[in-house]
């Protein structure tokens, strides 16, 4: 398991590509990732791959105007280098005023703290493709069939500026993730973190296979409002949704969301939710692509709205530092994104908050979930897999999936339990993106078409 990088040769290179006198400062960021996965499905191993994409991010300042430019190859740097610079002069030639882009400079006691781990290391294709066939082998024992993925990866960010900025990390991920179809019934896990011994494979395998097994014969649910719990992976979904509701700087610096009303309890005081880059759960990493240091950003403290992410640019426009969530992702203008979100875990397993549900409903996760309102923050979508009626605190009749549209800010507000297991899964094209969450009751949640 090697990094896809030499880190002293690439620090070299970027040192190097520094040295061009064509625009007053430059800026480069190397993101890095090389993972392997083992495919499975039908009883056999299918489409094992091996993924390495690399990318060199270069920003050119000439009077304050910027112009980036990506490459990816070491060989292309140059060419990059020269091309960001050209942009940035056309940008200052044409412009009738200087402009205000200025880059990062060195922090005191900057920490370039890896996230590597041996477990991880191990988790070798071998160990994956003998925890494929056990999952495969038990889930045909019972009658059906499992399909889904294992995974290891390394990742490593650079950030050179001259400015004075040189930052390096790399960090190990490990993942998991299958479906379990028995008949009609169907259940699903997913975790990944950057230790591999944090994956409870096994435990998670047999637990989908119940789940599938008990989801047969799957009934219609009326529309309405009920009490449920919410798994790990239907609260992550949620939280999510969050930057989009007014925790993104862009957002925030336009006046537009949930951070007009910082101090203002918007949530259960139940709910403790940030983006964390020095979280012990996830894909923590400790800058971000402009080398400011990333620090915790509470999106809701004891219920309370918090604040939103920035990078340079949205936090000059809010008057405040950088909290070092700058982000470029594919085919995107970059913008602060939240890549390490974690909602605080309680203490009741998540079998104690179905017992405390008179009649209710377990949502296992959701699917095709989309933004319909920013300012209530309501999203609609489908519930998918093991999905249960709950009666007398007991899981009772499997539930067909139902279309919801609900706010997910009402959620948070009728939390009334929190569970003690935080799972994690990837948020989609966000760099190194995760939410991690833990199982919750909540008071009430629509289900089905509303009226």
């Amino acid at each position: 398991m090697l990094p896809p990088l030499d880190a002293s040769q690439t620090m070299e290179a970027l040192d190097a590509a520094l040295r061009s006198t064509a625009a007053d400062e430059f800026e480069i960021a190397v993101l890095a990732r090389a993972g392997e996965y083992t495919r499975f499905a039908g009883q056999v191993i299918h489409q094992p791959q091996d993924i390495t994409e690399v990318q060199y991010l270069v920003r050119a300042v000439v009077d304050g105007h910027p112009y980036r430019v990506g490459t990816a190859t070491a060989a292309g740097l140059d060419r990059a280098v020269a091309a960001a610079a050209d942009g940035a002069r056309v940008r200052a030639r044409l412009s009738a005023a200087p402009g205000e882009v200025k880059l990062a400079g060195p922090e005191k006691d900057a920490q370039n703290a890896d996230h590597w781990h041996e477990d991880t290391a191990a988790y070798d294709a071998g160990r994956r493709s003998a925890l494929a066939k056990s999952a495969m082998t038990e889930a045909a024992q019972a009658g059906g069939e499992a399909a889904g993925m294992f995974g290891r990866a390394v990742t490593q960010q650079f950030v050179a500026t001259t400015t004075g900025i040189r930052r390096t990390t790399t960090a190990t991920e490990a993942s998991g993730a299958l479906t379990v179809n028995i008949d009609d019934g169907t259940a699903h896990w997913i975790d990944l973190g950057r230790s591999a011994r944090r994956l409870d494979v096994a435990g998670s395998v047999s637990r989908a296979v119940a789940q599938a097994r008990a989801q047969r014969g799957r009934a219609e649910l009326p529309a309405g409002s009920y009490e449920v719990v919410l798994g790990a992976e239907a609260m992550g979904e949620l939280l999510g949704f969050l930057p989009a509701l007014g925790f993104s700087g862009a957002l925030a610096a336009d006046g537009i969301g949930i951070t007009a009303r910082a101090g203002e309890a918007a949530a259960s005081a139940l709910v403790d939710v940030a983006d964390d880059g020095g979280a012990d759960v996830g894909l923590p990493i400790g800058f971000d692509i402009e080398g400011v240091t990333k620090r915790r950003v509470d999106f809701f403290r004891g219920g309370l709205v918090g604040e939103a992410v920035t990078d340079l640019a949205s936090a000059a426009a809010l008057g405040r530092p950088s909290t070092g969530h700058a982000h470029i992702a594919r085919e995107q203008l970059p913008e602060p994104e939240a890549a390490n979100i974690v909602m605080a875990a309680g203490g009741a397993a998540e079998e104690e908050l179905i017992a405390q549900v008179e009649r209710g409903v377990y949502l296992q996760r959701f699917w095709y979930t989309r933004l319909v309102d920013r300012v209530t923050g309501t999203i609609t979508g489908v519930t998918r897999d093991a999905c249960f009626l709950i009666e007398d605190g007991r899981l009772a009749a499997p539930l067909a999936g139902m279309r919801f549209t609900q706010s997910v800010l009402g959620v948070l507000a009728g939390i009334t339990a929190v569970g003690s297991d935080v799972r994690s899964q990837p948020i989609m094209n966000v760099w190194n993106g995760c939410v991690s969450a833990p199982s919750a009751r909540a008071a009430s949640f629509r289900l089905g078409v509303a009226p």
